[in-house]
């Protein structure tokens, strides 16, 4: 599956966006999809993961009750809104996939889109 991610931008601090991920070449309903973040000089972080219904979505704690995630399977999409965002959010955001549901930021994700970054301004 070809993975996509786009929507960011730059906000200042509290501000909040919705970056997207448009998946093609595969049934996108058959993966579990996550979204990773990586700050300058950082490595890859663990945001978050839905599950392929939807239904179930897990985040990491530095971004739970302020981060959502969401798809839509009818439009190949997976979506990671962000409010009451921080400067600490900036990084550059990817969306992945793997074929089964895993709440470990550890998990094995077979494919990558390229990011967008998102710069939070204080």
């Amino acid at each position: 599956v070809q993975l996509q991610a786009f929507g960011g931008g730059l906000v200042q601090a509290g501000d909040s966006l919705r970056v997207s991920c448009a998946a093609s070449g595969r049934t996108f309903s058959d993966f579990a999809m996550g979204w990773f973040r990586q700050a300058p000089g950082k490595e890859r972080e663990f945001v978050g993961v839905i599950n392929r219904s939807g239904l179930t979505t897990y985040y990491a704690d530095s971004v739970k009750g302020r981060f959502t995630i969401s798809r839509d399977n009818a439009k190949n999409m997976v979506h990671l809104q962000m409010n009451s965002l921080k400067p600490e959010d900036t990084a550059v955001y990817f969306c992945a996939a793997r074929p089964y549901y895993s709440p470990s930021p550890y998990a094995r994700y077979d494919f990558w889109g390229q990011g967008t970054q998102v710069t939070v301004s204080s």
